[in-house]
């Protein structure tokens, strides 16, 4: 078997997960990132529209692309934020509720699947290494020699 770097395994997985959740996802007229979107979304109160980038970690013009598409399909609605004039929360209307529950089950059918077939320990220590590369790529001083 051909030794593959860390970057490679984690870029073709991410790829093969992501082509997995959107053609679960396509079956309901979306997307991962749409579904990624409605999961983080309140789905009592809304979510400011400020918060909604960083607690995806995706970039304002995305964010921007994805909740247009996601009114158009009528995922949500836009209201003032009470708190904030300035502000907009992003609400989920029945819709999109629906589409939501549907990620949440994709999301935990999918972790559930791996869990049973890799077994507890190793996804614990999967957790672990990922938390360590997390660190070290925040740290950025790896290539400092």
């Amino acid at each position: 078997m051909e030794k593959k770097t860390i970057d490679h395994v984690l870029r073709s997985t991410w790829q093969a997960v992501s082509k997995m959740y959107n053609d679960q996802a396509n079956k309901y007229n979306s997307t991962m990132a749409v579904g990624f979107a409605l999961l983080s979304i309140d789905p009592k109160n809304g979510t400011p529209s400020t918060s909604l980038g960083p607690k995806m970690g995706i970039e304002a013009t995305s964010l921007s692309r994805t909740l247009k598409s996601m009114e158009e399909k009528k995922f949500i609605h836009r209201k003032p934020n009470p708190d904030d004039g300035r502000g907009v929360l992003i609400h989920l209307t029945e819709l999109g509720k629906t589409n939501r529950d549907a990620s949440r089950i994709a999301v935990k059918k999918f972790n559930q699947a791996i869990v049973d077939e890799a077994g507890t320990e190793s996804i614990e220590n999967f957790y672990l290494v990922i938390e360590k590369i997390n660190e070290l790529t925040k740290k950025k001083n790896i290539f400092t020699f």
